[in-house]
């Protein structure tokens, strides 16, 4: 367990215990999507505009999400000293919430717009977003049906979507598909497995030493 782990914790049961918030949309991830969300939050700020206010706490908001949605990217691009060309990437969840096939403004849609823009070779698996995916990218991208056929002879695999059966995958065979034991986990959903003592590069969403 990450040494922020009990903290992020308590923040996020005390945040949370106050009933005008909840503690369900509190832990920490690559960004915020959806078709509605993202949409109303930015209709907000333009409605503000036309009446002659500046809605700073949205506006702010939908500014820092898009930067935050680099968030992965840039946690590879630290693994590969800045360099993706040619790597392969293995990418599971691509729908920007579990249950659903909907990936508009899904953060896996920024994640694999960098690493195609970087020379990058991507991978993907989600259990209902993949012909949404296949629609949108063609074949710039291979969409697999298998999560762990994905991971076969990529350099890397970034956790994007919390799908539970993403939640406790098969370490020992991940390891051994990869051809580097890097692990970039964009939902904290790995952090109490031991994996940096497994011998995996693991890296999650705002703990230490991610």
């Amino acid at each position: 367990m990450s040494r922020s782990a009990p903290t992020a914790t308590r923040w996020r049961h005390g945040v949370g215990s106050d009933a005008r918030i909840g503690s369900k949309f509190l832990y920490a991830g690559p960004g915020y999507g959806g078709s509605c969300f993202p949409k109303d939050v930015k209709a907000l700020v333009h409605t503000g505009r036309d009446h002659g206010i500046e809605l700073e706490l949205a506006s702010t908001t939908a500014r820092v999400n898009d930067r935050h949605k680099g968030v992965l990217a840039r946690k590879l691009r630290g693994q590969f000293d800045g360099d993706l060309r040619g790597h392969r990437v293995a990418v599971w969840g691509l729908a920007f919430k579990p249950k659903t096939d909907d990936i508009r403004e899904s953060p896996a849609l920024w994640l694999i717009d960098a690493l195609l823009a970087d020379g990058a070779e991507v991978v993907a698996h989600d259990p209902e977003a993949a012909d949404a995916a296949r629609a949108l990218y063609g074949d710039r991208i291979q969409v697999v049906e298998d999560a762990y056929e994905a991971v076969e002879g990529a350099d890397a695999l970034v956790l994007v979507t919390e799908w539970r059966q993403y939640q406790n995958p098969d370490f020992d065979r991940i390891k051994k598909a990869l051809k580097r034991p890097i692990l970039i986990d964009g939902r904290n959903l790995w952090t109490s497995y031991g994996l940096r003592e497994q011998g995996f590069s693991y890296e999650g969403v705002g703990v230490v030493g991610s």
